[in-house]
């Protein structure tokens, strides 16, 4: 495997909504997806994220999101406490405030999924670690934003004067 480059970047905090992202932070994590392409199908090690620690914290039942967050996290080199409240406290009643402050203290930054809106948010408050929002309901899902739009521009080269229709 040859050696990827990383750009030299600031860290990110949380990714909550969209609105945590200006134009000009959309098209830098787009040219930094593009440039991470062949480490995301194996061709190139960069152990980035070496010695950091992801939480997937998945309130509900996910496949590709689950995988995505886990594959990018062991692709980076770093590692991955996957998160289900099946057979946890949570399913005795523990709090999503108690345990995601008990996640403060594994992880560098948890990826949440979750049935209520709003929940995501209410992580990011709870917590000193950055939260990426894998869906909260009926609220947001950004990264799958992030995602139809690096597959756009993939298709189209650009993002610019589109018109883009969602139906569902």
């Amino acid at each position: 495997m040859r050696e990827a480059h990383p750009r030299e970047s600031e860290s990110m905090g949380n990714l909550v909504t969209m609105d945590d992202l200006s134009n000009e932070d959309i098209v830098a994590v787009l040219d930094d997806a593009e440039r991470l392409v062949p480490v995301a199908k194996g061709d190139v090690l960069l152990p980035l994220l070496q010695g950091k620690v992801l939480a997937n914290m998945f309130f509900e039942n996910s496949t590709r999101t689950r995988m995505s967050f886990e594959t990018a996290m062991k692709r980076l080199g770093g590692s991955v406490l996957n998160f289900s409240s099946v057979g946890t406290s949570v399913s005795k009643g523990e709090t999503l405030y108690d345990t995601m402050q008990m996640i403060d203290g594994y992880a560098d930054i948890a990826a949440i999924r979750h049935p209520r809106q709003g929940a995501a948010q209410y992580s990011a408050d709870a917590v000193g670690i950055p939260i990426l929002n894998a869906g909260d309901g009926a609220g947001n899902h950004p990264t799958q934003t992030m995602l139809d739009l690096f597959t756009i521009r993939q298709a189209h080269g650009t993002l610019e004067g589109l018109n883009v229709v969602l139906v569902g």
